[in-house]
């Protein structure tokens, strides 16, 4: 798969994530002839991101709310490796990449559901961070369907 590819779907898969409307809702007019359905991984990464404790969260969003939009990226990125080295440290093990993307899903529910005057900053972080801390694991794993399901 072409990083081009990756990217694109990384793209598509954020903006589902992010939309409630119709246009995400109905699978049958998204995807491609490889059979990549961003609707149906936009699903998956909210079931992997629903299990979060806020209280952990909240603090984390003052900084995102702060950040100016061209800070937005770094912000969500700390943001994220922070809620994700708190797990870590609860297990004792190193963070891996599936931690660092429900780190990531979980931030951005967050976002989504307290914060709309930051969501569309906000998406653009998310896919900027998948894009650039994810996708060699992504392709790693053979795409994002595979990616999700290990």
């Amino acid at each position: 798969m072409a990083p081009t590819d990756l990217q694109n779907q990384t793209n598509s898969i954020v903006w589902c994530l992010f939309d409630d409307q119709a246009g995400c809702l109905e699978t049958d007019c998204i995807g491609d002839e490889d059979g990549f359905d961003p609707v149906k991984i936009a699903s998956k990464l909210r079931e992997i991101g629903d299990d979060y404790d806020e209280k952990r969260i909240q603090p984390l969003i003052k900084c995102l709310e702060q950040a100016a939009s061209d800070q937005m990226v770094s912000a969500f990125s700390s943001s994220v490796e922070s809620l994700c080295q708190s797990w870590v440290v609860q297990r004792s093990e190193v963070a891996s990449e599936k931690d660092l993307l429900k780190a990531s899903v979980a931030v951005a529910l967050y976002v989504k559901k307290n914060c709309p005057d930051i969501v569309d900053t906000v998406q653009g972080a998310m896919a900027a961070f998948l894009n650039t801390r994810l996708a060699n694991w992504v392709a790693s794993q053979g795409g994002w369907d595979n990616a999700i399901s290990c």
